[in-house]
C-alpha cells in the first residue's frame, strides 16, 4: 500500500536540494551594466566601443550581435563610421555612391587591399584576428572607417550621449575594456575592473582623454 503521508516530505526535500544546487548567480538572473563615457571637460564620447570580459568566461557558442556585419560607402563616407564584429566575421562593403571606391588597411590585425569598384557593387573581407582596424579609400583621403573585431559577446558602442547598456551579463568579477580610435592610451584601450551582482543593474562612469582629430 502506498504511504502517501511520507511522499510529500520526500518531494519537498528533493525540491529544496535541487534549488540549493543551482548557482546563486544563475538563480538570480543576469546582470546589466550601464556605462557613460565622457572627456575630462564633460563632453560625451560617441562611438566608444565598450567590451565586458567576465572572469568566469562567456557562454560557449558563436558570437552574434543584433546588427549586420556591414559597412557601406555612402555620401563619400564609411557608414557606420565604427562597426563592431565578432572574430571570424565576414564584413560586406557595398558601394552606394555614384563614384568608385577602394578599401585599404595597414592595421596589425588586418591587412586589406580591395581595388576600385563601382556603385551597387559589394566586396567582402573576413576578419580572423581580434583587434582594431582602420580603413581608408585610396581615392578619397578624407574617408575614415573603423572596425573593432571582438572576442566577447558583451560589446556595444556608445550613443551621442556617450551612453551604452550591456545586458545578459553573468554575475561576478569582470574586466571592462574601452576602445576609441582617438583614445590617448599606451595600449590603445582603457581597462578597469568591475564586480557585477547577478540579477542587478550596475553603472559605471569612465572619463578618457582623446587626441585631437582633423
Amino acid at each position: 500500500m502506498l504511504n502517501t503521508r511520507s511522499s510529500f516530505p520526500l518531494t519537498a526535500c528533493a525540491l529544496a536540494a535541487a534549488l540549493f544546487a543551482i548557482p546563486s548567480s544563475q538563480a538570480a538572473g543576469p546582470a546589466t551594466l550601464a556605462v557613460t563615457v565622457k572627456q575630462a571637460n564633460g563632453l560625451p564620447v560617441k562611438d566608444a566601443v565598450v567590451m565586458v570580459y567576465p572572469k568566469a568566461g562567456a557562454a560557449s557558442g558563436p558570437i552574434r550581435f543584433g546588427w549586420k556585419p556591414e559597412m557601406a560607402q555612402s555620401k563619400i563616407a564609411f557608414a557606420p563610421g565604427t562597426l563592431i564584429v565578432p572574430v571570424g566575421a565576414t564584413v560586406r562593403f557595398p558601394n552606394l555612391d555614384k563614384v568608385r571606391h577602394s578599401i585599404y588597411s595597414f592595421s596589425k590585425s588586418a591587412k586589406i587591399d580591395i581595388q576600385l569598384y563601382g556603385r551597387d557593387e559589394t566586396r567582402t573581407h573576413t576578419f580572423a584576428v581580434p583587434g582594431s582596424v582602420a580603413l581608408g579609400c585610396k581615392i578619397h583621403d578624407a574617408m575614415r572607417g573603423y572596425i573593432k573585431v571582438v572576442d566577447t559577446p558583451y560589446a556595444a558602442k556608445t550613443d551621442h550621449n556617450g551612453q551604452v547598456r550591456l545586458a545578459q551579463l553573468p554575475g561576478g568579477a569582470a574586466t571592462v575594456k574601452l576602445w576609441h580610435p582617438a583614445l590617448r592610451s599606451r595600449t590603445g584601450e582603457h581597462q578597469e575592473a568591475v564586480t557585477l551582482a547577478a540579477g542587478q543593474a550596475a553603472s559605471r562612469a569612465i572619463t578618457i582623454e582623446l587626441r585631437a582629430t582633423k
